[in-house]
């Protein structure tokens, strides 16, 4: 028996299908961590660096949210979640991504100094079980647009970068950084899908007797989102970095790969490429 829960945009549409080639969603992508957190910013801070500069960092970090302000400077309650990872802001090529929330939240963006301007949100329509969740993410769509102002925070030798940002209601957020996979491995990567089996299989491992690895194929999907072919199932050594396999759940998954190569020499015994969860893009339980 199969039951098929393909994750939809609006309208209904699976998520895979023609939304695929919508710029919107070109740039939503995942992963999750932070950085420690510097004195607090209440007032804008000097330019540190050059607007270029300080617009590459910008793109080269995903941005933890660690304490939101009121405009008396106050906590203002609600914007990080108890048991929950803390919303994510990813920029890259004119959009902005919101992360961890029920959807996947883009938007467009521009720079002109000190300046921000956000667009209206756009995002998945999934439902979510979680109020509060759901709460948050209303929240966020109304206040991105409001923004007007950044700055960054240099690094020092036991800090990473921060950035604040202003709203027109002279609220402010305040973000950890992490680096972004592509200044990890020092690539943008490559776009592919993985259709993940429902169970692991045996497989030989150097390191790991008795080892159970996922099992994978390729999957081809043409501009309009149509799925033109896959490839002969194959063991997938290592990891997927973002996914947890559920036994007895079949998965096609938009990945990020990355080569581990250095110097143009592969790593010995260990796998010759990194594969970052982007996105699941459809589910189908097999009993």
């Amino acid at each position: 028996m199969h039951l098929k829960r393909p994750h939809t945009l609006s309208g209904g549409r699976p998520a895979f299908g023609k939304a695929l080639a919508a710029a919107t969603l070109a740039t939503l992508l995942a992963a999750c961590s932070s950085q420690p957190q510097g004195a607090p910013m209440t007032q804008p801070p000097s330019p540190s660096s050059s607007p270029s500069s300080s617009a590459h960092t910008l793109q080269a970090y995903d941005w933890d949210l660690v304490a939101a302000h009121d405009a008396r400077g106050q906590a203002a309650p609600g914007w990080l979640l108890a048991g929950k990872r803390p919303l994510r802001l990813h920029f890259e090529a004119q959009r902005l991504s919101v992360q961890n929330l029920c959807n996947v939240m883009g938007a467009g963006y521009t720079l002109s100094g000190p300046n921000l301007q956000v667009g209206q949100p756009v995002s998945t329509k999934r439902a979510c079980a979680e109020r509060d969740l759901m709460d948050l993410e209303q929240r966020v769509a109304t206040l991105l647009p409001q923004a007007q102002r950044w700055e960054l925070r240099s690094a020092t030798a036991t800090t990473a970068p921060q950035l604040a940002v202003w709203f027109a209601d002279g609220s402010r957020w305040e973000l950890a950084s992490s680096p972004t996979p592509a200044t990890r491995f020092g690539s943008a990567g490559e776009r592919m899908f993985l259709e993940v089996a429902p169970e692991r299989v045996a497989c030989n491992h150097p390191l790991m007797p008795q080892a159970q690895c996922l099992r994978v194929r390729d999957v081809r999907y043409a501009d309009n989102g149509v799925r033109q072919g896959v490839g002969e199932w194959r063991i997938f050594q290592g990891e997927i970095e973002g996914y947890r396999h559920e036994p007895g759940l079949r998965n096609v998954l938009r990945v990020q790969r990355y080569s581990l190569a250095r110097n143009g020499q592969l790593p010995a015994d260990a796998p010759s490429h990194a594969y970052l969860l982007d996105m699941v893009v459809e589910t189908e339980r097999v009993r």
